[in-house]
C-alpha cells in the first residue's frame, strides 16, 4: 500500500466502523408481520428503536475518524 494515499490503520478504521454500520442493520431486521391486518408489538421493541440506531450513529462517527485521524510518521513511512 506504499502508493495509497491513505495508512493501512485508518483504512482497519474504516472497515470496523462498515462493520459496526452493517451490524446495526441486521439489529434491526425482523418485527414485521405477513398478514397486514394483524399488528406486532415487536417491531417496537428497544433493539430496533434504541441499540441498533446508536450502534450505526457510532459507525458513521468511527468511519469520519479514520478519514480523519493524522497517521504519525512513523506509521505512514512504513
Amino acid at each position: 500500500m506504499a502508493d495509497f494515499s491513505m495508512p493501512s490503520r485508518n483504512v482497519l478504521i474504516i472497515g470496523i466502523g462498515l462493520l459496526m454500520m452493517v451490524l446495526g442493520f441486521v439489529l434491526m431486521l425482523g418485527g414485521g408481520s405477513s398478514d397486514p391486518n394483524v399488528f406486532n408489538p415487536e417491531m417496537f421493541n428497544a433493539r430496533r428503536l434504541v441499540v441498533s440506531p446508536i450502534i450505526i450513529v457510532a459507525g458513521v462517527g468511527v468511519i469520519i475518524w479514520g478519514i480523519m485521524r493524522k497517521p504519525r510518521d512513523e506509521e505512514h513511512q512504513a
